[in-house]
């Protein structure tokens, strides 16, 4: 038997050619036509306007947060079991970061906990769709409506997913997406930013771009990034665009197998399959261990790696992360169930392209686990 590794690149028809014609014209630069042509292509994949692509997932927040004008002392309501990208942006610009917690089934953010949260300060909320399942995303549209807000949406992890029959990624007034290698589009590292305003979107043109100017290029009026992706990516994200339906059905037919096999299993938590406005996209499977019977997700990790299986923990929630802490921020904060999930949540390997073989060890790997006894560690 061979490792078996948490993710790995699915590759599916067009990324090769358009990589050599990138070389052969010598277009790898940012100037590049794949980028228009990637950005034009994805926006309508998820029914936006306008899409810009930049280098990563993180850097499109970073961009969407600014071209929104969020000031100092601006509250944004994020949940806090979610990645530090989600948030770093926010605490720099000096916006009061506000956390949910998640629902203990979903693991999405617990919508029931934000309306509490505004006050007279909210400007945004964040939903984060969670490990490929949709947040419920209706009554945050109608909380945004009631209070004059923005909703910001980041669909990183449900590229090709839909809430209620609308794609992920068409929420809001600005939606984020992260074409990391283990996302159902990947360009290696990118992102893009989608929206259905032009001016929204000509702005954040600008912030990726150094805020040159178009008609005096080394002229500053406001400071922004080098955040560009360039063609090279570009043309890898198209390509894998164009396999999106099949590394969709991939992902779901992975998600069932192992719902099949682990639903027997004592003491374990699955992924829900299913709510009633959505199917989880299964951008990665994720169990949650039993306290009273399991070890620490940490410890399974070290059992399932034992057996050549590769492993990720859940998110460490953003209110324990030791940077804001220690600047001050989130000290008397306390949220037990993304505590929880955090604790006892790992992800087994995910990716659209493991072989039946592989799919079969990781099941009789952690079945193995599973029936092994109460703290066997």
């Amino acid at each position: 038997m061979s490792f078996v590794p948490v993710s790995s690149p699915h590759f599916c028809g067009n990324e090769k050619r358009y990589l050599q014609e990138c070389i052969e014209s010598g277009w790898v630069s940012s100037e590049g036509p794949f980028v228009s042509r990637f950005e034009a292509a994805f926006a309508d994949k998820c029914d936006r306007k306008h899409g810009v692509a930049v280098s990563s997932g993180s850097a499109a927040l970073e961009v969407a947060f600014s071209a929104l004008k969020i000031q100092p002392g601006d509250e944004v309501i994020v949940p806090t079991f979610t990645i530090i990208s989600c948030v770093a942006p926010l605490v720099r610009m000096g916006a009061k970061v506000v956390f949910v917690d998640s629902r203990p089934d979903t693991w999405c953010m617990d919508i029931a906990q934000v309306e509490a949260k505004v006050t007279p300060r909210t400007v945004a909320i964040l939903a984060v769709h969670t490990y490929g399942l949709p947040v419920d995303m209706n009554p945050l549209i109608e909380l945004t409506e009631k209070y004059g807000i923005a909703l910001i949406e980041d669909a990183a992890e449900s590229i090709g997913d839909h809430y209620r029959g609308r794609a992920c990624g068409s929420f809001g007034v600005i939606s984020t997406i992260s074409f990391y290698a283990n996302k159902h589009v990947s360009s290696g590292e990118g992102g893009m930013v989608l929206t259905n305003d032009a001016e929204l979107a000509e702005r954040c043109r600008s912030l990726r771009n150094l805020c040159f100017q178009r008609e005096k290029r080394f002229y500053h009026e406001e400071l922004g990034w080098n955040y560009r992706m360039s063609n090279l990516q570009a043309a890898m994200g198209l390509a894998q665009l164009e396999g999106l339906s099949e590394t969709s059905r991939l992902k779901r037919a992975l998600g069932t197998r192992y719902q099949q096999a682990f639903k027997a299993l004592s003491g374990i938590q699955l992924p829900v399959d299913e709510t009633e406005y959505a199917n989880n996209g299964y951008w990665v499977f994720g169990l949650i261990f039993d306290p009273d019977t399991f070890p620490e997700a940490d410890q399974v990790a070290k059992q399932l790696k034992q057996l050549d299986i590769g492993t990720r923990p859940f998110f460490y929630p953003m209110h324990l992360q030791p940077v804001f802490n220690e600047a001050g921020l989130f000290l008397h904060d306390r949220f037990p169930v993304s505590e929880h999930l955090s604790t006892q949540g790992l992800y087994i390997p995910s990716g659209a392209s493991m072989s039946d073989e592989q799919i079969q060890q990781v099941c009789d790997a952690v079945t193995q686990v599973a029936n092994a006894g109460v703290h066997s560690s």
